[in-house]
């Protein structure tokens, strides 16, 4: 049985140092490797044609760049993709790739299904089967088809990215460090549904937030989302109100508005009341019905009545567009469980 080979795609500049001294290859090497893994995405050692053979068949012996090209893709009317990505344990995770006019944006999975439990997200139905390496995270953007058209990446795909942070973190990291990926921290966004790791992502990321909410209210909040319960509403927004939110960094507020449930005048009143003192915005998102489900889509004049009572409270508010769902790659849709 022949050995794993350790991927160095996901690997710091110091780490690769450290692969370069083992294999006894010369200090500048490091920089090598993160160029030709991060600037120039090559797929097998052989392609870093700067680094000496010896030094290539060393490398190759213990190690791979570690891109795995998607299993499946999926085609919207609207031209969004939803891509299948194999993960290093041998499950899989999809990734949605939305194409507009002047921008390409990547959502991405940090997880294989979800420990949440979100009553109406398809994701959460599915059950948590485990963290995604940095690798697995890396690798829906390296391996993308479409990875020169990206302009924005969102982690808002399977998963809590403050569930699996450790490895969120170091992809960011990656994507925005000199020698990685060189990205803005302004092109990321990272959502949550609430988290104590919500402030050591805050402290250690530039990166946007995304907070899905829903609910105004805790005690219908935890209703729809179990998490409520462990680190709810009255936790969080008192932490976010102490932040420095200047134009540089942004937080948002997600939203999903349910027909008849979450989508009174009383609870555009509490959004207010609990938003307007934040520098924020709010995403207002259609539902897409899922089976068994007690949740149903809110009409489009519903959606516009939410949208401009919040405006003119104070408080910035958009109707998302809905994208690719069709393919069931839409906001709360994905689930691998079929391919588990």
């Amino acid at each position: 049985m022949s050995e794993t080979k350790i991927p160095l795609l996901g690997k710091t500049l110091d780490e690769l140092a450290a692969v370069a001294a083992e294999n006894g290859m010369p200090r500048f090497a490091a920089k090598q490797l993160a160029r030709w893994i991060y600037v120039r995405h090559v797929r097998s050692i052989e392609e870093m044609t700067d680094i000496s053979k010896v030094h290539r068949q060393r490398l190759q012996a213990r190690y791979e760049v570690g891109a795995h090209a998607p299993l499946d893709a999926q085609r919207s009317t609207d031209g969004t993709v939803k891509y299948l990505f194999p993960t290093a344990d041998g499950q899989a995770v999809e990734t949605v790739f939305i194409p507009e006019s002047e921008r390409g944006t990547l959502c991405v999975s940090c997880q294989v299904g979800c420990r949440m439990g979100c009553r109406f997200c398809m994701t959460g139905r599915q059950g948590f089967h485990g963290n995604l390496t940095v690798t697995d995270i890396l690798n829906q953007i390296y391996s993308l088809p479409e990875a020169e058209q990206l302009t924005n990446i969102v982690f808002m795909g399977q998963g809590e990215p403050m569930d699996n942070l450790d490895a969120v973190l170091r992809a960011c990291h990656l994507l925005t460090a000199e020698y990685g990926y060189a990205w803005s921290p302004r092109r990321i966004t990272v959502s949550t549904v609430g988290s104590k790791n919500m402030l050591r992502f805050l402290d250690e990321s530039e990166c946007h937030m995304a907070v899905s909410l829903h609910d105004p209210f805790p005690e219908e909040r935890n209703e729809m989302m179990p998490a409520e319960r462990a680190f709810g509403l009255n936790d969080f927004l008192p932490l976010l109100r102490e932040r420095d939110w200047s134009h540089q960094r942004r937080l948002s507020f997600e939203y999903i508005v349910f027909a008849g449930q979450n989508d009174s005048p009383a609870h555009a009143r509490e959004l207010v009341r609990l938003l307007a003192p934040l520098e924020c915005r709010v995403n207002l998102i259609r539902f897409h019905d899922i089976p068994d489900s007690p949740f149903h889509t809110a009409s489009e004049e519903k959606m516009v009545w939410l949208r401009d009572y919040l405006t003119k409270h104070g408080v910035t508010c958009t109707i998302r567009a809905s994208r690719g769902q069709d393919i069931a790659a839409a906001c709360g849709l994905l689930n691998t469980e079929r391919n588990g």
